[in-house]
């Protein structure tokens, strides 16, 4: 599973885990520290901050030249561009700064994180069991009416699977990322899979955009979203050369964030083309 609806918002299945981790924290720390009135909500907020402020400017700095050329860029954090590392590490000091300074706090917010973490620890790992763990196997079809199968897309490359459709605002603005990267990445292979519209109203975006794009196919029953456990537009899964899924996307993705996703199949494929 990838999100969650909750009415008409959609959210990312990580965001609920790491919201879920955090009520635990908090509710461990204040069982803890009660005696003393000693609350850890304040600290972990200061946490998420510095975590996540870390986390974006390390992004940033490490694709500041993919970043170059639209500087206002970095400030949109919908992209979804942070290193994970810096950002626990600017947490984990955040911690440690509220311990030294204030000793009574050390128990519940020590406590509060460990459960937290077991918490977190849990729930992610029984989600990836229950992920598909390779292409799925179901029919598309061709913007000629032809059934395709995305294996038969592969041929042996890795590839990106990016769920669209033409009504979607933030599909339409990271369009031209991937045709850019579709036309650049020879040892990558794209699909463009439109979720529930019929083939003129596809064609007519494309066309009207200019989009040259390859491997556009039609999926009018939005079947292979539910298949892979998304109910959001857009999506973009990343299947290495053997065909398994070794990352997602939600939301839009940025030219600095794209780059990000592919590093790591870049490497694969070579590392597997050397055995």
């Amino acid at each position: 599973m990838l999100s969650v609806n909750i009415g008409p918002l959609a959210l990312p299945i990580s965001v609920l885990l790491l919201l879920a981790a955090g009520l635990v924290a908090a509710g461990v720390g204040h069982l803890v520290g009660r005696r003393q009135q000693i609350g850890i909500v304040n600290t972990m907020s200061d946490m998420l901050l510095a975590g996540v402020l870390a986390a974006r400017l390390a992004f940033v700095a490490f694709w500041f030249d993919t970043y170059r050329s639209a500087p206002l860029s970095m400030l949109d954090i919908r992209d979804g561009g942070f290193m994970i590392g810096p950002g626990i590490a600017a947490a984990l000091l955040v911690a440690l700064w509220r311990g030294w300074r204030q000793p009574a706090l050390r128990k519940p917010l020590g406590v509060g994180l460990a459960a937290g973490a077991l918490v977190w620890g849990a729930l992610f790992g029984a989600l990836r069991m229950t992920e598909p763990p390779a292409l799925p196997t179901l029919s598309l079809t061709s913007l000629t009416g032809d059934p395709v199968k995305l294996a038969a897309l592969a041929d042996g490359k890795p590839l990106v699977v990016n769920l669209w459709a033409s009504w979607c605002p933030p599909c339409r603005r990271e369009m031209p990322v991937l045709a850019a990267a579709q036309q650049r990445e020879a040892g990558v292979n794209f699909v463009f899979v439109n979720q529930g519209e019929d083939g003129a109203t596809a064609q007519r975006y494309l066309s009207a955009g200019r989009l040259g794009l390859a491997n556009v196919l039609l999926d009018p029953g939005a079947a292979l979203g539910r298949e892979v456990g998304s109910g959001a537009l857009p999506t973009t899964l990343f299947y290495d050369a053997s065909g398994r899924l070794v990352d997602t996307h939600l939301g839009e993705l940025s030219a600095a964030s794209l780059a990000s996703k592919l590093s790591p199949l870049r490497a694969s494929a070579a590392a597997s083309g050397k055995d």
